[in-house]
């Protein structure tokens, strides 16, 4: 006769088992778990995006309530005069103070906090090397950022195509869409990258935080100057000096600036146009800071942003080496 008692012995494991190379996605999924349930993320993720809110709200306005004189095909001129990649430029560009906000939030504690709870004791001791958990973190910033940076851009762009396709939206720039799929991996790989570099060198989230806001803060007065200097600079006969332009660029905001600028081709545009003309007869066209010089810049990008994963692999380790 079987006995009614249930046998509550040892067994093995027999359930479902990932192979090694998931090991970091273990360690991503649980600091984005961490990030979703932060109030703060869901504020500054939707709000990074509020410039494209703007231009539907504006564009809308503009097209069904402002009486514009139509040219011969029955055309609103100021849809016409419109350079459409240099609105997603601006909003990408009007975005960046925000989505440092929230590499901020994601990214400043992400190794300083283990480093204060002696939490890598923890995660190399079980079966995770160093490289399961450097790219685990990465990706646990990454993701959230780029997601962020790319929702509201494709909602602009499916916006636009259905329906300024007769503007020329999509027959002018047929490439756009999958450039601007490029420009908004860029926020994602700088942040992850150079936060954690900075948070693998404390061991408290604040001062890794306060490190941090002062690398974006204090390069992007120095580039504000510039951009008054090359500002003071259209009344002279000859051009702007290099240095200036160059200089523009050479901070978190303008680094990221420049390679967008670079993927999408253009100069940029003044966020509020003149509707007197076209955008090159605008004199604040030459106010713009040129696109700078793509080879140049996407090998600082990647300068930083390596030099910043190696810093924190190096810092990266279970225990301290006395000696």
């Amino acid at each position: 006769m079987p006995s009614p008692i249930a046998d509550l012995s040892y067994r093995n494991y027999d359930g479902p088992l990932e192979p090694p190379v998931f090991r970091w996605w273990a360690i991503a999924r649980a600091s984005m778990q961490l990030t979703l349930k932060k109030r703060g993320f869901w504020a500054w993720a939707v709000g990074s995006g509020y410039w494209y809110f703007f231009l539907v709200i504006g564009f809308y306005f503009v097209d069904n309530f402002v009486p514009p004189s139509m040219d011969i095909n029955g055309k609103n001129p100021i849809f016409q005069q419109l350079i459409w990649k240099d609105q997603f430029l601006n909003a990408f560009s009007i975005s960046q103070l925000l989505l440092f906000i929230l590499a901020l939030m994601l990214g400043a504690g992400s190794i300083a906090n283990d480093n204060r709870a002696k939490a890598l004791l923890v995660y190399l001791s079980k079966p995770c090397s160093k490289l399961d958990y450097v790219i685990g973190k990465w990706f646990g910033i990454f993701l959230p950022i780029t997601v962020a940076t790319l929702i509201p851009t494709v909602f602009f762009y499916i916006y636009c195509a259905m329906t300024y396709r007769s503007y020329g939206f999509l027959s002018d720039d047929p490439t756009l869409g999958l450039r601007l799929l490029a420009m908004c991996f860029i926020p994602g790989i700088f942040h992850a990258s150079v936060a954690l570099g900075v948070s693998s060198l404390f061991d408290q989230g604040r001062l890794a935080g306060a490190t941090y806001a002062g690398m974006y803060f204090i390069p992007l007065f120095v580039t504000k100057v510039m951009q008054f200097a090359h500002m003071g600079t259209l009344d002279q006969t000859g051009p702007t000096p290099k240095t200036i332009d160059f200089l523009f660029y050479c901070s978190m905001d303008g680094l990221q600036i420049a390679l967008a600028k670079n993927i999408l081709h253009t100069r940029g545009s003044p966020l509020f146009l003149s509707l007197s003309g076209p955008t090159s007869r605008n004199p604040m066209s030459n106010a713009i800071v040129p696109e700078p010089n793509g080879l140049i810049f996407t090998g600082i990008f990647l300068l930083v942003c390596g030099a910043c994963l190696a810093l924190a692999w190096s810092r990266v380790r279970a225990v301290e080496v006395v000696g």
